[in-house]
């Protein structure tokens, strides 16, 4: 039985950049060629896919938007400093100079957010993913493994799902309810007692990704809602008081996601990140840390373009620009995560062009 991954370009998946692949110089404009309208469904061994717009191809949408008058140039020098870190095994590295699917999931966004995901970039990444069995992956590089196998089947034409059985659903649907605990999140690892407001997150995405639903979605809610502190924001585990930027932008995703948003949170949330603005522009990821990042202005600004709120509200957008422009961007291409940071990666070059694209498509 031919068992693909379960999208087509009419249904809705789980890719940060399909609306930016299928924009990219790269697209042949001939999706037909090759089998994405099956991903991961087998005949009626599963239910439809959700009819519902994921997170994911908003944000998608989006980015691509912000990002569509940069000049070609800018696009390349970025594009060329991701490709720099793809190693001989096709993986691209993290900070510790091996491959990472992490990183590599990471590396293939970037390179199709500035359009530069090329067919040759992409086959030679195709061996890395197949050395990966994702049964055996841990949430993480679970949701990266499938992020970067569908786009490399959109570049390539390569299914890489084809090799496993037509249970594959099923099966990582229970891998992913064995991370379950009696709090109703999700646990970082096998021996986690309690669930992680980000690991719950990326679970989340990932039943949106194989186009289920999350199961118990009421205790998911109840989780989420035992995260919030006084402060208005979330945390990422029960014990802390204080709450973090980017655990807080995952909580209000899942609680979109889970159609459990509740108006009242809006001033909390808006009280929240006007404690972890930052005077040089951007967010921090919690009040104790004095300085903004990369990683935070990303999750900080989106959180508020969610809740419709301008970010002139709480920050300058010109000063949110200066400081990746001026401190965080490298004229050579990539982004360092925040100003004492000494190099580039592709995590914090995502964040950077993410960063950008988010604030031009709210002034244009």
């Amino acid at each position: 039985m031919t068992y693909s991954i379960p999208i087509s370009f009419n249904e809705p998946c789980c890719l940060f950049f399909w609306p930016a692949i299928l924009d990219g110089p790269n697209y042949n404009g001939t999706p037909s060629s090759f089998s994405v309208s099956t991903f991961l469904f087998a005949n009626d061994c599963l239910s439809p896919p959700m009819t519902a717009e994921p997170y994911l191809i908003q944000l998608a949408t989006r980015l691509s938007f912000g990002l569509r008058e940069w000049d070609e140039e800018r696009c390349i020098r970025h594009a060329r400093f991701i490709q720099a870190q793809q190693q001989e095994d096709g993986g691209f590295k993290g900070r510790d100079g091996d491959s990472d699917l992490y990183y590599t999931s990471f590396a293939l966004r970037g390179l199709t957010l500035v359009s530069q995901l090329t067919p040759e970039i992409a086959e030679r990444t195709i061996p890395f993913l197949q050395e990966h069995q994702p049964l055996r992956l841990n949430v993480v590089d679970l949701i990266s493994w499938l992020n970067s196998a569908l786009m490399l089947q959109v570049t390539t034409g390569v299914d890489l799902t084809s090799a496993f059985s037509a249970d594959l659903v099923p099966q990582l649907m229970d891998r992913l309810e064995s991370f379950r605990r009696e709090d109703g999140g999700y646990a970082k690892s096998d021996q986690g007692a309690a669930g992680s407001t980000y690991q719950s997150f990326l679970t989340a995405l990932c039943y949106q990704f194989l186009g289920q639903s999350v199961p118990r979605p009421n205790a998911l809610i109840q989780f989420l809602y035992d995260r919030q502190r006084e402060d208005g924001g979330f945390v990422e585990i029960a014990p802390m008081k204080r709450s973090g930027t980017n655990p807080t932008a995952a909580a209000v995703v899942m609680l979109n996601i889970l159609d459990a948003w509740d108006q009242e949170l809006e001033e909390d949330l808006l009280h929240f990140l006007k404690e972890v603005r930052s005077d040089e522009g951007g967010f921090q990821a919690n009040t104790r840390i004095p300085f903004a990042d990369g990683l935070s202005t990303f999750t900080g600004l989106l959180t508020l373009q969610d809740l419709n709120i301008p970010a002139n509200r709480l920050l300058k957008a010109d000063r949110i620009r200066n400081l990746f422009e001026t401190q965080l961007e490298f004229p050579t291409g990539g982004f360092r995560g925040a100003h004492w940071d000494d190099q580039a990666d592709v995590e914090y070059t995502f964040y950077g062009l993410g960063t950008l694209a988010l604030l031009n498509a709210e002034e244009s």
